[in-house]
C-alpha cells in the first residue's frame, strides 16, 4: 500500500479536524445533512471559548507587532540597510501569516472543521507553505549577511548590496510562492501516485493534502538543510565574536583616536545585532521543529499523536511570528525608540522620516 506523507511545513494545513480513526464514531458532523461529511469535536464553551480568546490575541499580537516593524523600517530612514531590509520582508511574511492564515486555522482548531470551501482550502494551505518556507530562506540569507558583518567587515559593504538583499528577498518569495506552495498544491503534483488513498482521506468539511514520497522528502530538505546551514554560520559568527572581544579587551586603550572608537563601537553593534537575530533564528528552531520532528514521525508510526497534542504544536510554530517583534522591541533600542514616536503620532510630523534614532557619530549604518 502507498505510504501518505503529510509534510512538516504543510502539515499546518493538512490538521483540518485531526481526527483519528478511533475517534469517528465519538462526535457529530461537520455538516449534518450532507453525505460523506467529516466528524467534528464537542467541547464545553467555556473551552472553545478560552481558545478562541488565547487564539485571538495571539492573532492580534503579531497583526499589530509586524505591522509596527513594517512601518517603522519603511518610514525612518536611517534604518534603510540591508539587514533591515530582510527584517522588513520577514515581517511581511509573519504579517501575512497573521491575516491570511492564522484566523482561519483558529476556526479549524476550534470547531473541528474547515467551513471554507475546498478552492480556499487550497489557497489557504498553499499561503501556510509559503510563509513557513520563505521564513526559512530569510533567516538564511539574514544569516549570510550577519556572517560577512561580523566576519568579513571589510568587504560586507562590496558584498552584501541592496541589488543582492533585494535577490535574497525575491528568490525567499518566488521559491516559497511557486515552487513550493501554489505551484505543487493546484496542479496536484503532491499526490501523484496517491490517486487511491486520497478518496478515502477526504471527506466534506476537512482541508487535506496528501504528500508522496517524493514531495515528503523535499519538504524535509527543505527544511533541514537551510537550517542546518543556518547553524553553521552562526556557530562561526560567535566564534569569530568572541576571538574579536578578546582582541579589545587584550588591547592598550590609553590613548584613543575617533577612527579606532567608531571601529569599535561598529564592531559592537555588528555583535549585537547577530546575537539578536541569532536568538530569532534560535526561536524559529525552537518554534518549528517539534511540529516538524512530529510530522515525520507521525507520518510513519500510524499518526498517533493525540489532536490535541498536535493542535498546540501547530500553534507554537505560529506563534514564531508573534515572537519575531517582540524579540526586536527587547533587544533594540531604536526600535523602541520609533514605537514611542509612533504612539505619541510625533511619526505624522514633517519630516518624521529623518528622525535620528541612534548616533550617527558612532557608526553609519544599523543593523
Amino acid at each position: 500500500m502507498v505510504q501518505v506523507f503529510i509534510p512538516a511545513t504543510f502539515s499546518i494545513s493538512t490538521w483540518n479536524n485531526g481526527l483519528r480513526r478511533k475517534d469517528l464514531f465519538l462526535h457529530p458532523y461537520c455538516f449534518e445533512h450532507i453525505n460523506g461529511s467529516c466528524f467534528r469535536s464537542l467541547r464545553p464553551a467555556l473551552i472553545n471559548g478560552a481558545m478562541y480568546i488565547f487564539m485571538s490575541a495571539t492573532i492580534l499580537i503579531t497583526l499589530c507587532g509586524n505591522l509596527i516593524v513594517i512601518i517603522v523600517i519603511s518610514l525612518f530612514r536611517q534604518l534603510h540597510s540591508p539587514t533591515n531590509f530582510l527584517i522588513l520582508s520577514l515581517a511581511c511574511v509573519d504579517f501575512l501569516l497573521g491575516a491570511v492564515v492564522m484566523p482561519y486555522s483558529m476556526v479549524r482548531s476550534v470547531e473541528a472543521c474547515w467551513y471554507f470551501g475546498e478552492l480556499f482550502c487550497k489557497i489557504h494551505s498553499s499561503f501556510d507553505m509559503m510563509m513557513s518556507i520563505a521564513s526559512v530562506f530569510h533567516l538564511c540569507f539574514i544569516s549570510i549577511d550577519r556572517y560577512y558583518a561580523v566576519c568579513d567587515p571589510l568587504r560586507y559593504k562590496t558584498k552584501i548590496t541592496t541589488s543582492v538583499v533585494a535577490l535574497f528577498i525575491a528568490c525567499s518569495w518566488l521559491y516559497a510562492m511557486s515552487f513550493y506552495s501554489f505551484g505543487l498544491i493546484f496542479p496536484k503534483a503532491n499526490d501523484e501516485g496517491l490517486e487511491n488513498v486520497v478518496p478515502m482521506l477526504t471527506c466534506e468539511g476537512g482541508c487535506i493534502i496528501q504528500f508522496n514520497k517524493l514531495w515528503s522528502l523535499l519538504d524535509a530538505l527543505t527544511f533541514v538543510i537551510p537550517c542546518f546551514g543556518m547553524i553553521c554560520i552562526y556557530a562561526q559568527i560567535f566564534n569569530v565574536a568572541r576571538k574579536q572581544a578578546r582582541q579589545i579587551q587584550s588591547r592598550d586603550f590609553k590613548i584613543f583616536s575617533l577612527d579606532i572608537s567608531k571601529q569599535r563601537a561598529k564592531r559592537k553593534r555588528e555583535q549585537k545585532a547577530a546575537k539578536t537575530l541569532g536568538i530569532v533564528m534560535g526561536v524559529f528552531l525552537a518554534c518549528w521543529s517539534p511540529l516538524f520532528n512530529d510530522t515525520v514521525v507521525d507520518a510513519y508510526n500510524n499518526y498517533q499523536t493525540p489532536t490535541t497534542a498536535f493542535d498546540g504544536l501547530i500553534w507554537l510554530a505560529y506563534s514564531n511570528s508573534t515572537f519575531n517583534p517582540l524579540i526586536y522591541g527587547f533587544f533594540y533600542p531604536w526600535f523602541r525608540k520609533a514605537l514611542k514616536l509612533i504612539i505619541t503620532f510625533k511619526i505624522f510630523q514633517s519630516h518624521s522620516s529623518l528622525i535620528q534614532l541612534y548616533k550617527e557619530s558612532f557608526c553609519q549604518r544599523v543593523e
